[in-house]
C-alpha cells in the first residue's frame, strides 16, 4: 500500500511519534512518503528515517513567553500558499493518508477522496476526557485543524473511551538509572532567562536544560544543552525527574521510564492545560501554572513513581492499518490496553 504520512513538525513529540509509526509501516512492507509541515526546514533534526519526505510551510501556532498568541498566529498564516500546496500535490497513486494532526495531508486526502486516518493525541479530545475548561474555539480547532475519516486518539489512560496508549519511540529501557538530583528541563515555550532564574533560585539539584543555545555550557548547577535527540534521551534515562511544558510525548516518555513529572502548561493552550489536569487526576505528576522555584524545591524531595508499561503501540497500529478494517478502532483500543500492565492502581 502507498501511504502519505503527514507530520505536524511544530513539536518534537509529533516527529518522535511519527518516526516510530513510519518505521513500523515500512517494516510491514508499505511504501511511505512523509510530508512535514509547520517548521523551518533548517530547524528540523534527525529526520533521515522519514526519507523520502517533503517539507512544506503548512499551518502553525505562534507562541511567546509561554503563551499561545492567537492574533500573531492569524497574522502569520499564509492561506494562499496552503491551498496552492493542496491543489498541486500529486496524490493519484496514494492509497491511504495517515496524519499526525498535520493539516495539509488531511486536506489532500479530502480533495482527492483518499481514505484518511488521524493518529495523534489531539484526536482523543473528540471524547469527553478530562478538559481544563470548555473553550469552544479551541475545541473547534482540535476538530477541524486536521479532519480525517478515522480519528485515533492517544492518551495516558483510556478513560473508558476507544483511545490508544501513548506511542513511545526510540526508548530502549536498557541502561536506565535514576540520579534523584539530576533533572531534565525542557521548556521551549518559556523565556530561557526566566527558566534559568527559577532553577538558580531552586538551589538544590543538577538541571540539564535543553534550549536554543549554540553550544553546551555549564552555569554552576545549570547545564545548558542544545537540542540533540540522542543526548536528550540519554539524560532522560539517567535523570530522576522532568520539568517540562505539558506536551504529550515527553510526559508519556517520563511515565514510561518512571520519572517524576513537574509540568507547566502553555498558557492559552487547551490541550496542554487538559494534559496537566489529567496527570494530576491520575496522580502521575505535579503542575505549576507559573515558573515557581519554591514548588521545584518541594517537587525535588518527592520519590520517583513506578514506570507505566505502555506496549509497542506503533507496531500494533501498523499491523492494524495493513488489515484495512479501519472502522474497528474500538477493537484495536481494547486489545492494546489489554497489554498494558500499569504500576499504579489508578490504571
Amino acid at each position: 500500500m502507498k501511504i502519505l504520512y503527514g507530520v505536524q513538525a511544530t513539536g518534537n513529540g509529533h516527529i518522535s511519534r511519527s518516526r516510530a509509526v513510519v518505521t513500523a509501516l515500512k517494516k510491514c512492507g508499505h511504501e511511505v512518503y512523509v510530508l512535514l509541515s509547520g517548521r523551518d526546514p533548517r530547524q528540523l533534526w534527525e529526520i533521515d528515517t522519514f526519507k523520502p519526505y517533503g517539507v512544506y510551510r503548512g499551518l502553525t501556532f505562534a507562541t511567546s513567553a509561554g503563551q499561545l498568541k492567537y492574533g500573531r498566529t492569524i497574522r502569520e498564516l499564509r492561506l494562499m500558499r496552503f491551498f496552492r500546496d493542496i491543489a498541486t500535490f500529486r496524490a493519484d497513486d496514494v492509497d491511504l493518508v495517515i496524519t499526525d494532526f498535520e493539516p495539509l495531508s488531511a486536506r489532500i486526502a479530502r480533495r482527492n477522496r483518499i481514505p484518511s486516518i488521524g493518529l495523534g493525541h489531539q484526536y482523543a479530545f473528540r471524547y469527553p476526557l478530562p478538559l481544563a475548561k470548555r473553550d469552544n474555539l479551541a475545541l473547534l480547532v482540535l476538530r477541524y485543524f486536521a479532519p480525517v475519516d478515522y480519528p485515533i486518539g492517544l492518551h495516558y489512560h483510556h478513560f473508558n473511551h476507544p483511545v490508544l496508549p501513548p506511542i513511545i519511540a526510540d526508548m530502549d529501557k536498557r541502561g536506565i538509572s535514576c540520579d534523584p538530583l539530576k533533572v531534565l528541563v525542557y521548556l521551549p515555550f518559556e523565556d530561557t532567562s526566566a527558566v534559568v532564574s527559577m532553577l538558580t533560585d531552586a538551589t538544590k539539584g543538577q538541571f540539564y536544560c535543553y534550549a536554543s543555545v549554540q553550544e553546551a555550557h555549564d552555569e554552576g548547577s545549570i547545564h545548558m544543552r542544545p537540542f540533540s535527540r540522542q543526548n536528550f534521551i540519554s539524560d532522560l534515562k539517567s535523570c530522576g525527574g522532568v520539568i517540562a511544558n505539558a506536551g504529550f510525548t515527553l510526559t508519556s516518555e517520563a511515565l514510561y521510564l518512571g520519572k517524576k513529572l513537574l509540568v507547566k502548561p502553555l498558557a492559552g493552550q487547551l490541550e496542554q492545560a487538559s494534559n496537566a489536569l489529567a496527570l494530576r487526576q491520575l496522580n502521575l505528576g505535579m503542575v505549576m501554572q507559573k515558573l515557581d522555584a519554591r514548588l521545584v524545591k518541594h517537587w525535588l524531595s518527592l520519590p520517583s513513581p513506578e514506570p507505566v508499561a505502555y506496549p509497542d503501540v506503533a507496531e500494533e497500529v501498523a499491523a492494524w492499518v495493513g488489515q484495512g478494517q479501519w472502522n474497528t478502532i474500538g477493537d484495536l483500543a481494547s486489545r492494546v490496553w489489554g497489554m498494558v500492565q500499569a504500576g499504579r492502581e489508578s490504571f
